[in-house]
């Protein structure tokens, strides 16, 4: 199965436990944002991607420069080693690495996790790749992928037991979109997927057909 038909069985299945309140609370939060037409601030393909220099799950800084002097770059942002979508998704880049470095591409992936927490989503997932932490999520804000969740939402993920301030040591209650890029050697986007719905994430066949 691809990463999309894996992404949309698990959100089938997930649609059929929940009751309609939450399912409304959780639909309402992604209308809200697509609203707010913050996607159409961020920057995309033709754009130059801003140089970042961030530390890995073992604390290490990992520079964007570095990375692309060695092939181009695809840059995955997630929310936390806590949602099950984001964890798909990077199973699925785990699987597609081996093609991605046949091409000569580098692969990293980004999120307001504390590097902690970073460390226990890649020894999880089995990653072979760098997994950042954009503490605060201040780099994902200037390039506009931030976005605050709504109280109801903060809430409905508290009884879920999952616990953003633990996540990400702080208390701002805010995520980075789903948003992935392919940059090339000169630091020029060639490629980007940007999405309101966490639900939905860039299939890693069309990074493929990009690169």
């Amino acid at each position: 199965m691809s990463l999309t038909e894996l992404l949309k069985e698990h959100a089938d299945q997930s649609a059929q436990k929940f009751p309609d309140e939450i399912k409304q609370i959780m639909r309402s939060a992604i209308e809200d944002l697509s609203d707010s037409k913050l996607t159409t601030k961020a920057i995309k393909t033709g754009d130059i991607f801003p140089e970042f220099s961030l530390p890995n799950s073992k604390g290490e800084e990992v520079s964007s420069k570095t990375l692309l002097e060695h092939g181009p770059l695809i840059i995955a942002f997630y929310r936390g080693g806590w949602c099950p979508y984001c964890n798909i998704e990077l199973k699925a880049l785990q699987s597609a690495l081996p093609e991605f470095k046949r091409k000569g591409a580098n692969l990293v992936a980004i999120s307001p996790e504390s590097p902690d927490n970073s460390l226990s989503t890649v020894e999880k997932n089995n990653l072979e790749f760098e997994v950042l932490t954009d503490k605060d999520n201040s780099f994902a804000r200037s390039i506009y992928l931030v976005y605050q969740l709504p109280e109801d939402l903060v809430k409905l993920y508290k009884k879920f037991g999952i616990d953003l301030d633990e996540s990400q040591n702080n208390s701002n209650n805010e995520l980075p979109i789903s948003g992935t890029y392919v940059i090339n050697t000169s630091g020029k986007i060639v490629y980007h997927f940007l999405e309101e719905d966490y639900k939905l994430r860039a299939d890693p066949k069309a990074i493929l057909d990009v690169l």
